[in-house]
């Protein structure tokens, strides 16, 4: 009786250890520990989207992340780094107009994050006024593979302007800015955020002026992704009044786009720093527009979306990031382990009474064939040897719980009765030998 209890005992520690051991390390297979570094594509130096990536950095740097800053052309070659796994980028911006999910299935939205106007710069002096004055002009657009390019090309188009009757040429940033001061470029297109060192810096420069567009309002009726926005007088610099005058310019939103694998953990980190960077007031924004809460080209990250409607979670709210996270993680391997137990011992019982049925029905089968040599006209040493079978279906049936003592007494009765046979039979050939 105590063997069995014991191995009984000694498998309840070891059901519970398996349960989870296998509850760990299906998490850990299934629901990872969230990377400590990231990569994100944000563009020329010197743009917008790096100017974002640099105070996300700080954020994620805050909670042990490192994000890694990968330098592109733009938006094109952001997308195109995206839906390439083997790129290593995970997150990156997207100017919108450029594409939607029916091209890129594989990427989520974080949702829009600011507005990103087109500045468009020409010398002082230049009479441009219209869109329409840039036939037979160098213009630079941006990179080739930029969301600017792209979305730049096709206002140009609208005004009659193309590659075959003005010169694009495919410069941004700052090699754009050298080429417009140097005389290479009569006029310079740049989406950019009015925060930019790079803008600043041009609106300030006495040797360029930026252009005021007439009919925005029509232009946004055709484009959808475009928005007006307006650049108030002496906006960026009061005393010296720069602007001179209201400036009417036409622009787009950005959205920050992440691969739909990303753990969800750090998602919401990103959410959080796009809470805190963008949702500050600018000239174009109000305060909290952004990040939206949706995005018209591509699904919200479910992350995100939580993330925004709700804050962050309770650990998160009290914790670091990483202690929450293990946290998080230990409740889960908890649950697991809770959820794989609780039927394992609901099944624990009837699995050892069945063990025990199945050992006293084996002890029944050798009992059972004890009473068969009993009607077999066996010798006396036989009968001597069978009755050595039956002590030790003896010893075997003492060894079995008390607990179930019904089975106990029945088997014990029967090899009673098997044993009052068994000596009536050798008491007979004993009389015989004598």
């Amino acid at each position: 009786m105590f063997r069995i209890n014991r191995r009984y005992a000694l498998a309840a520690p070891t059901a519970i250890l398996c349960a989870v051991a296998a509850a760990w390390l299906a998490l850990d297979h299934f629901v990872p520990a969230p990377p400590k570094k990231i990569t994100i594509a944000a563009g020329s130096k010197g743009g917008a989207y790096e100017f974002y990536a640099r105070k996300y950095r700080d954020i994620l740097a805050r909670n042990h992340v490192t994000l890694d800053i990968r330098s592109t052309q733009g938006s094109v070659e952001n997308l195109a780094l995206l839906e390439n796994p083997k790129s290593g980028v995970s997150v990156g911006f997207v100017q919108g107009g450029i594409s939607n999910s029916s091209h890129a299935p594989h990427l989520e939205s974080l949702g829009r994050i600011n507005y990103l106007a087109f500045f468009i710069f020409c010398r002082t002096g230049d009479p441009l006024s219209d869109l329409t004055q840039l036939k037979g002009r160098r213009i630079a657009i941006g990179p080739q593979s930029s969301g600017t390019n792209t979305v730049v090309t096709k206002i140009l188009k609208t005004f009659g302007v193309t590659a075959q009757n003005a010169t694009f040429l495919p410069l941004g940033g700052r090699n754009a800015v050298d080429a417009l001061d140097e005389g290479k470029a009569d006029v310079l297109i740049m989406g950019n955020v009015l925060e930019a060192p790079l803008i600043q810096n041009l609106l300030r420069d006495p040797a360029v002026r930026l252009v005021s567009l007439p009919r925005v309002k029509a232009l946004a009726r055709k484009f959808p992704v475009l928005t007006r926005l307006e650049l108030p007088s002496g906006v960026v610099d009061f005393e010296k009044s720069i602007p001179d005058k209201d400036v009417t310019l036409i622009g787009t939103s950005s959205s920050l786009l992440v691969r739909n694998d990303l753990h969800s953990e750090i998602i919401g980190l990103l959410a959080r720093a796009l809470v805190e960077v963008n949702s500050e007031p600018g000239v174009f924004q109000q305060f909290g527009e952004f990040p939206t809460h949706n995005d018209p080209e591509y699904p919200m990250a479910e992350a995100a979306r939580d993330f925004y409607k709700h804050g962050p979670s309770l650990l998160h709210r009290y914790l670091p990031f990483w202690l929450a996270n293990y946290a998080r993680r230990a409740l889960a391997v908890m649950v697991t382990a809770i959820a794989i137990l609780v039927p394992v011992f609901s099944y624990a019982p009837k699995l050892y009474l069945w063990i025990l049925r199945r050992r006293i029905l084996r002890l029944y089968r050798e009992l059972r064939a004890i009473e068969h040599g009993l009607h077999s006209g066996l010798q006396q040493a036989q009968l001597a040897s069978l009755q050595g079978d039956l002590d030790r279906i003896d010893r075997a049936s003492a060894a079995l719980p008390m607990r179930h003592s019904d089975l106990f007494f029945t088997l014990r009765i029967h090899i009673e009765q098997t044993r009052h046979r068994l000596r009536s039979a050798l008491d007979v050939k004993n009389h015989q030998s004598a």
